[in-house]
């Protein structure tokens, strides 16, 4: 046996070897739902520039959290309807509090922002343990995901995906031209509340993969990267999902065989790409700066 197929053989072991165990074939298969769900709002988010909305949200969860494990009485089988619940208050709240008090929406995050996760930290504060109880919910725990999440986590992300296909014309033209939606007479606040819950949702779904504190970079990233390579919404999707569902996979490789935290691994490998793509069109831009200056000097 050659050392070529001995060493195809060692590849094809290594990558079947996590897929022995059920929990992580359900940790990869909740990665690329993750991963679709927030490379898709993600595009939305990197396009209006609404980064610091997601990192809010994402923090804004944190009471609903805490109350669902007060109410019941630390069983965290209920624990997403009320992260939930907290995420699309606050994203209307958000909203609302802009429209209401004639405030800039940046001001109107800030508020919600800060009184939702102090009131999170309060309420943690006074459950025992807490440390240990809800640390999996801030920093991802997806192989602890069970059938029932990864089943609940599937239709969130088909009724998201739904949504986003029946109304992306729509979304479109709120996205790139708010006046011509007007002029439209597109409900250009209901598709702001409709956008909202849907980035609401996108975090949710993200919780037990890479936790409160990470889930703004699988919003974010994964777009950006896209962002760099194509500006057609359609391309820029497309890129956006292939580089999250890529970067969940690998992440939990990585998470597998160097045990680190597979949240964290996960991040790390969307900000790696984003590096590779942003250095490598920075030298094709270098490159074609130097030829146009070396054609121009040569004309002259």
């Amino acid at each position: 046996m050659n050392t070529a197929t001995i060493t195809g053989k060692r590849m094809v072991n290594w990558l079947l070897e996590p897929l022995a165990y059920a929990f992580m074939q359900r940790g990869f298969l909740a990665a690329i739902i993750v991963g679709l769900v927030c490379a898709l709002v993600g595009c939305y988010i990197v396009l209006r520039g609404m980064a610091f909305f997601g990192d809010a949200l994402a923090h804004a969860i944190l009471p609903g959290l805490a109350a669902g494990y007060l109410v019941q009485g630390g069983a965290g089988g209920g624990l997403f309807w009320w992260a939930l619940g907290a995420a699309v208050l606050s994203s209307l709240g958000i909203g609302a509090l802009s429209r209401a008090a004639n405030l800039k929406q940046d001001t109107s995050i800030g508020i919600i922002f800060a009184g939702m996760f102090a009131l999170g930290i309060a309420m943690i504060s006074t459950i025992r343990n807490y440390a240990l109880d809800l640390a999996h919910f801030l920093f991802g725990n997806v192989l602890g995901v069970s059938a029932a999440d990864l089943w609940l986590n599937a239709a969130l992300a088909a009724l998201v995906v739904l949504l986003i296909i029946l109304l992306y014309k729509e979304f479109l033209v709120l996205s790139f031209d708010p006046l011509l939606a007007s002029t439209l007479r597109l409900p250009a606040r209901a598709l702001e509340a409709v956008l909202l819950i849907l980035i609401a949702v996108a975090i949710v779904v993200s919780l037990q993969t890479v936790g409160v504190a990470l889930v703004v970079a699988m919003l974010v990233t994964p777009a950006a990267t896209a962002s760099l390579v194509s500006k057609r919404l359609p391309r820029m999707m497309a890129l956006a999902v292939l580089i999250a569902a890529f970067s969940g996979v690998a992440g939990l490789y990585i998470s597998y065989y160097a045990n680190v935290a597979s949240g964290a691994a996960i991040v790390l490998v969307c900000t790696a790409i984003f590096i590779l793509v942003w250095a490598a069109q920075a030298v094709t831009r270098a490159r074609a700066r130097a030829s146009y200056s070396a054609s121009a000097a040569n004309a002259d």
